[in-house]
């Protein structure tokens, strides 16, 4: 050891960081985050057992750790499983084309425009880095393309879906009728309704971006990082999801 910093030792810490990175940005609204939680608890408890010489307690946590293992294989096999099919669908290896692209913001948008005006309340998420499997696993999955038909039928009174949100990922619609979380700040306007509270409250604790039609008027509005913009056209709709998702 020469105590120089190589470009080899350079290359490979930010190697390392960068995929600590990326799995925590697939893991963050799973429950394979608290299991981390409570995993960097057990380490430290395991730790402070060695210097301080418990050696029972430290027998017990070596056992533990060890066993372990072979429970979060079994427990969090679908998130095990998401996560290594998340890296195949990461900007590097997406197939998503130009023409799919634009379809999907042309049906999103013209879809919005729809229920807009026949004061349709809706309220959809688009995925970026953050997981949202956690607010996927309270409403109903399905598999479909974004679809300007498909979309204002989910918002129908008449649909069972229609009180919940939808979640897009990647240009498909993976989820709908998904509970999200209200916004709890009080500077917010309070005339807001549930639906924007929502969006607020989802682009709060996550990257996503959520996009509203209120149903009272009719207006169409998106939040993105907590903050809501109101009353926008189609075309700033369209320029919007291009800016911040493409």
């Amino acid at each position: 050891m020469t105590g120089i910093l190589r470009w080899q030792d350079i290359l490979d810490i930010l190697v390392v960081s960068f995929i600590i990175y990326r799995t925590f940005l697939l893991i963050k609204g799973t429950r394979a985050i608290q299991l981390i939680i409570g995993f960097i608890v057990v380490f430290f408890v395991f730790y402070l057992s060695k210097k301080l010489e418990l050696f029972t307690l430290g027998w017990i946590l070596s056992n533990f750790v060890g066993a372990i293992i072979f429970v979060i294989v079994v427990i969090f096999q679908n998130e095990i499983r998401r996560v290594l099919l998340a890296l195949g669908r990461s900007p590097f290896f997406k197939k998503i084309t130009y023409v799919e692209e634009t379809l999907f913001y042309d049906e999103l948008s013209n879809a919005c425009v729809v229920m807009s005006s026949r004061h349709t309340g809706a309220l959809i998420v688009i995925e970026r880095e953050v997981g949202l499997e956690e607010f996927m696993e309270i409403g109903i999955r399905i598999d479909a393309a974004t679809n300007t038909e498909l979309i204002v039928s989910m918002f129908q009174t008449s649909s069972p879906l229609h009180d919940g949100a939808i979640i897009i990922r990647e240009g498909r619609i993976v989820a709908a009728g998904c509970i999200l979380p209200l916004t709890m700040r009080n500077s917010i306007d309070l005339s807001l309704g549930t639906r924007h509270r929502a969006a607020i409250g989802i682009t709060e604790v996550t990257d996503a971006v959520a996009v509203v039609v209120s149903e009272e008027k009719g207006k169409i509005s998106y939040a993105y990082h907590g903050e809501l913009t109101t009353d926008i056209s189609e075309d700033t709709l369209k320029k919007t999801l291009k800016g911040l998702l493409g």
